[in-house]
């Protein structure tokens, strides 16, 4: 099988010659990753690896009434001075790394809906690229499943209102917070469609990213999550599978108390499975939601995969296949999130290798 038609088996349950590999990873861990298979770029690498990479597709944004303020969406691979929503972004080096951490949340001080009118940097789904999306995915398309674009609630929100306030917001003013989740629903509703209406055929899934959780609890209490988030989130659910797309649903940390609230919105694929957390053991999760979702992650990038031996990673690798992967259907093995700098590359290919070679 390709690694697109191994996928898209996954994805409509149905059977697989070995379940598929992915593999997110860093600037810096694909740098090392292609000097180590001696390979010039990142589709190079995804056959010198034998990986069924889902390639990802952000669509470039650009205002070309204020060139200076053109930055890629949000989330992991925000890029530029800032973000399409206006976050300031800024370089900060870690290490071996660099990340484009996010600036003065640039609605901390806004309090009413005319304020939220005004604001200058509201995207407009005209300024979006989906002709680079639509050229990469023809390229990349008949050998690898695609996803794209990204899209969030309440990643949005705590980038443009800051942490601590976005939290406040949800307790105490309950009229202003849903004041500003209308528009950013509205933004990406608007940029989403067409997306979807572009790149028809050429994309399979669509990456919602909302983190709701933390290392040992929800960021916040399921009653919140449906109050806020329950009919948005069935809202982009219902639209995405009336293209008849795929919904793959990210969140970090402990979030179990959501995952049957998400399923019956509709997600499709539930990622990244930080089994180290609480209620996140990849065998109950199996028992209790397999047969209604499917899972993507689950090799811990926590402490195995950057420090671990590579027979730590094959053990690692195992149970999750025993676990999450029981049936022989409804699992992607991948890291459960970027693969960090100083990574070990021997680690990495163990995990991968793991699946390909047995």
């Amino acid at each position: 099988m390709t690694p697109r038609k191994r996928v898209l088996a996954v994805l409509n349950n149905q059977p697989v010659d070995r379940i598929p590999v992915d593999l997110w990873y860093t600037g810096e861990v694909g740098a090392s990753l292609k000097q180590h298979f001696k390979v010039k770029n990142d589709f190079e690498l995804y056959q010198a690896m034998n990986l069924d990479k889902i390639v990802w597709l952000f669509p470039g944004y650009k205002n070309p009434a204020a060139d200076k303020f053109t930055g890629s969406q949000v989330g992991a691979q925000a890029v530029g001075e800032r973000t399409a929503w206006g976050v300031p972004l800024k370089p900060i080096q870690s290490s071996d790394a660099v990340y484009h951490e996010f600036g003065t949340p640039p609605l901390k001080e806004y309090n009413s809906a005319a304020m939220l009118d005004k604001y200058e940097f509201w995207p407009k789904a005209d300024y979006f690229d989906y002709q680079g999306s639509l050229e990469l995915a023809k390229k990349v398309s008949p050998t690898y499943a695609t996803i794209g674009p990204w899209i969030s609630f309440f990643e949005v929100y705590c980038q443009m209102r800051g942490l601590e306030q976005s939290l406040m917001d949800l307790l105490t003013d309950e009229s202003f917070a849903s004041e500003i989740l209308d528009r950013i629903e509205d933004c990406q509703t608007k940029m989403l469609k067409k997306f979807l209406q572009v790149l028809e055929d050429n994309l399979d899934l669509v990456f919602i990213s909302d983190d709701m959780g933390m290392q040992q609890s929800l960021l916040i209490s399921p009653s919140i999550w449906k109050t806020f988030f329950e009919a948005r989130m069935k809202r982009w659910c219902d639209l995405i599978h009336s293209y008849n797309k795929k919904v793959f649903y990210h969140s970090d940390g402990a979030v179990e108390p959501l995952i049957p609230y998400l399923i019956e919105c509709g997600i499709d694929i539930l990622n990244p499975i930080q089994h180290a957390c609480p209620g996140m053991d990849t065998a109950e999760l199996k028992k209790k939601y397999g047969s209604r979702v499917m899972f993507h992650g689950g090799i811990d990038n926590q402490s195995v995969l950057p420090f671990g031996k590579p027979e730590d990673v094959r053990v690692e690798t195992k149970n999750c296949l025993n676990t999450l992967g029981s049936s022989g259907k409804g699992y992607i093995v991948c890291s459960c999130h970027n693969v960090q700098a100083g990574t070990p590359v021997e680690n990495i290919i163990a995990m991968v290798e793991t699946v390909t070679k047995g």
